[in-house]
């Protein structure tokens, strides 16, 4: 983690996934590249890809990595999971997604407010994630040469410092246009949309760390306040000053999965939880 990460107690800066609950929300239309998972915990959500389609209700929907979305989810307590794609976690929601957008059966949705009962925190909904989510996690082939890059990128600098493709590359040990093909095989998306999701993942826990908004898009990499609002905007449906003012009702606890030392091909999955009032 860079040092001038400000984390909050128990959060980590680079994580493969970010769940966040609080009080309901609406959602313009945008996308961005990790599945969504976002349920109601009270009645129904609506969701859907945009203003030219028809709201569909449910309690709980699935997204797929860049696939546009609109949700209006007012009626209560709603809680959301933003997980990378490229995890091992990530690819076991897709392979539960074949479509754009999948509203959760009923039954699961009940099943899985049954498990957040009697009430969210840090401990119930870790407990949540590991039981309902982490065990249908799979293993996800990332190329050796990828992983280092990976690595390099998650320490937290990397998003800070040279992030040029010559020096990604020389990480990987591989020529640049080899380097950018095997990074699009391996992770399902362009290096520099990948590098801007990590940009944004960066600025989001400096906001609920209290920082300023001109603090965390210097800090993760932004040319300046202008250009994170608009990323915010087009990526999350929201603004960064929306969680700004929202910080000061956050907390953060973090599950931390252990790496599995015999097979370097696993990326283990780490998780920032935060309450907050609305991060979608």
């Amino acid at each position: 983690m860079g040092e001038s990460i400000r984390p909050m107690h128990g959060a980590l800066g680079w994580p493969a996934a970010m769940v966040v609950w609080g009080p309901g929300f609406t959602a313009a239309r945008h996308s961005h590249h990790c599945v969504q998972l976002i349920m109601a915990m009270q009645g129904t959500l609506l969701v859907r890809s945009g203003p030219e389609d028809e709201w569909r209700k449910c309690g709980a929907v699935l997204i797929r990595p860049d696939a546009f979305h609109e949700v209006d989810a007012r009626a209560g307590t709603a809680l959301i999971a933003f997980v990378d794609s490229e995890s091992e976690l990530g690819a076991a929601l897709c392979n539960r997604i074949d479509r754009n957008i999948l509203c959760i059966t009923t039954r699961q949705v009940e099943r899985w407010r049954a498990a957040l009962q009697p009430g969210l925190s840090g401990e119930v909904v870790d407990q949540w994630v590991r039981k309902e989510l982490l065990h249908q996690r799979q293993v996800v082939d990332i190329h050796p040469r990828v992983l280092r890059v990976l690595k390099y990128l998650r320490e937290g600098r990397g998003a800070l410092d040279d992030v040029s493709l010559k020096t990604l590359a020389g990480i990987s040990g591989l020529s640049q246009s080899r380097f950018m093909h095997v990074f699009t095989e391996s992770v399902r998306v362009p290096l520099r949309r990948y590098i801007l999701w990590l940009r944004l993942q960066r600025a989001a826990c400096e906001l609920m760390c209290g920082v300023t908004v001109t603090e965390a898009a210097h800090d993760a990499g932004f040319s300046d306040a202008a250009h994170l609002d608009r990323t915010f905007r087009r990526m999350l449906g929201t603004t960064p000053t929306d969680l700004a003012l929202r910080k000061r009702s956050s907390r953060g606890v973090s599950i931390l999965v252990e790496p599995d030392l015999l097979d370097p091909r696993i990326i283990r999955p780490a998780f920032t939880l935060t309450s907050s009032q609305n991060l979608d």
